[in-house]
C-alpha cells in the first residue's frame, strides 16, 4: 500500500461522486456485521480507515443511506446509491469502502470485526479478529501496529 502524500481517487459505480484521500491510511478492516452484508450483498464489507483531513468528496453530494441513526452516517451516491463511505459519529475518521478506491490493490485487510456474524464457510487471513468490534483501550495499539507494518508498506 502506499503511503507517500500522493493521493488516491474513488468514486461510485456510475462516477457521478467522486471522492480523494491521502495516505497514510490509520487501518484497513473487513466487518462481518449483518448490516455490512445487508449493504455490501458480500459475507463482509472492506473499509479503508483515514483521518477526515486526508479525505474529500471531490465531486458530486453523498446522501445518507443505510441506518439514519445518531451513531454513524452512511453515505451513497445519490444516482446509482452505491455505498461509497461511512462517518461514525464523534471519530476523526472517514471508512472509505475498499472497493470504491480507483485502485484498491494494496489494501489487505488488517483486521476483522463482528466476527460472531461470520457467514459459514467465510474465511479471511487477517492477523487482528474480534468477536464484535476492537476494545476502545487496544484501538492505540492497532493503530500502532498497522503504521509499523501494514501501513508502511509500499
Amino acid at each position: 500500500m502506499a503511503t507517500s502524500e500522493h493521493t488516491q481517487d474513488g468514486g461510485c459505480r456510475c462516477g457521478q461522486l467522486r471522492f480523494r484521500m491521502t495516505p497514510p491510511a490509520l487501518f484497513t478492516a473487513a466487518c462481518h456485521c449483518r448490516g455490512c452484508q445487508r449493504m455490501s450483498g458480500g459475507p463482509y464489507s472492506l473499509t479503508v480507515a483515514v483521518p477526515v483531513d486526508r479525505f474529500e468528496v471531490t465531486r458530486g453530494e453523498p446522501v445518507i443511506g443505510g441506518l439514519h441513526g445518531a451513531d454513524i452516517a452512511h453515505f451513497h451516491c445519490p444516482h446509482c446509491l452505491s455505498w461509497v463511505f461511512t462517518r461514525p459519529t464523534g471519530m476523526d475518521f472517514v471508512n472509505i469502502r475498499t472497493p470504491m478506491l480507483d485502485d484498491p490493490s494494496g489494501f489487505t485487510p488488517f483486521l476483522e470485526t463482528c466476527t460472531k456474524d461470520r457467514l459459514d464457510g467465510v474465511t479471511t487471513t487477517v492477523p487482528h479478529s474480534y468477536d464484535g468490534f476492537p476494545p476502545m483501550e487496544t484501538f492505540g495499539d492497532l493503530l500502532a501496529a498497522y503504521a509499523a507494518g501494514p501501513g508502511k508498506a509500499g
